[in-house]
């Protein structure tokens, strides 16, 4: 007895919407791959899950050169013209810079931890690896430059000790100096002050010989 007919309609249930895709999808891949290698087709299968995930199957193993023989066979379908051949090549180049844009996001998400339900147990550790070993060369990164950052301020340190006690060295000669100007030798600053008073102040033999010379003249004159 063979299997009822399915309706071929949208499934409501998500969790059953997703194992019909994965089945149909590895389905599907695997026929085309059969096609090419009994047929010596060349065959190329492109799908894209709702979340934006990309699933593909090449017989030439190169999914582009496919993409650029199809491309190139609309062209030349079509009625021959110099500037519609060329807006033809820049469409698909740029719906293959999309694709890529596309996967990078996907990949981009995957990497801070989102859209992880599509992936399977394979695709979770090859992507465990990639964090592990992008992990290991931040936290290097990261002691590269707190050490280059204490060796910088231990060099700082060490050249401001040194010019402090540089200053405090010139400082010190500077007030001896002072010092030694200020005080001078004893004996000479002894005689210095003599011999200013000694000028300042007239001897006492000389006031009186001044006033017996007067007396003497007052005397001559009565």
């Amino acid at each position: 007895m063979g299997r009822g007919k399915i309706e071929i309609k949208r499934i409501e249930n998500a969790n059953s919407r997703q194992v019909t895709f994965s089945k149909r999808r590895a389905g599907l891949l695997k026929k085309a791959h059969e096609l090419s290698v009994l047929c010596d087709a060349e065959v190329a299968v492109i799908v894209f899950s709702k979340s934006g995930k990309l699933f593909e199957f090449s017989s030439t193993r190169c999914m582009k050169k496919t993409l650029l023989r199809y491309g190139n066979y609309q062209i030349s379908s079509d009625v021959p013209g110099i500037n519609r051949k060329a807006e033809n090549q820049e469409c698909t180049e740029v719906d293959l810079l999309k694709d890529e844009i596309s996967m990078l996001q996907e990949k981009h998400l995957q990497m801070q931890g989102k859209r992880l339900n599509l992936l399977s147990l394979k695709e979770l550790q090859h992507l465990e690896k990639q964090l592990n070993f992008s992990l290991i060369s931040v936290r290097e990164r990261k002691e590269l430059l707190l050490t280059k950052q204490l060796e910088e301020s231990r060099l700082k340190k060490s050249l401001l000790s040194n010019t402090c006690l540089g200053d405090i060295n010139c400082s010190l000669q500077n007030t001896n100096s002072d010092t030694t100007l200020q005080l001078g030798l004893p004996g000479e600053a002894h005689d210095t002050r003599k011999n200013e008073g000694d000028r300042e102040s007239p001897s006492s033999d000389s006031v009186t010989t001044s006033t017996t010379r007067a007396t003497a003249q007052r005397i001559s004159l009565v």
